[in-house]
């Protein structure tokens, strides 16, 4: 049984730096896209970044230059460093994995979900 748990969201200021994390069981995402996504209240989920099958990196453009993903597989963990938050930011975080080589930018391809986790950046 595949989880994905997130945690380290919270309330920033603009311009603060929050890294949140994704603990994975049940599954050996190295070998499979994995990504970051959030969802803004009325808003769509929108791709923030994530690891290609082939292991590279991808970011949205709202976040290129301010956020990194990176991993740490034998904790079976991948981080979502962000800096210069913006309230733009706002949302609640989601890991995803997949178990087949997808897309890492679309969403549907994504097999299993986290809970989500909520970052708010105050103006």
């Amino acid at each position: 049984q595949v989880q994905l748990v997130e945690s380290g969201g919270g309330l920033v200021q603009a311009g603060a730096s929050l890294r949140v994390s994704c603990a994975a069981s049940g599954h050996t995402f190295s070998n499979y896209p994995m990504g970051w996504f959030r969802q803004a209240p009325g808003k769509e989920r929108e791709f923030v970044a994530g690891f290609s099958n082939s292991g590279r990196t991808a970011y949205g453009g709202s976040v290129q230059g301010r956020f990194t993903i990176s991993r740490d597989n034998a904790k079976n963990t991948v981080y979502l460093q962000m800096n210069s938050l913006k309230p733009e930011d706002t949302a609640v975080y989601y890991c995803a994995a997949q178990e087949k080589y997808g897309s890492v930018y679309r969403p549907e391809d994504y097999d299993y979900w986290g809970q989500g986790t909520q970052v708010t950046v105050s103006s």
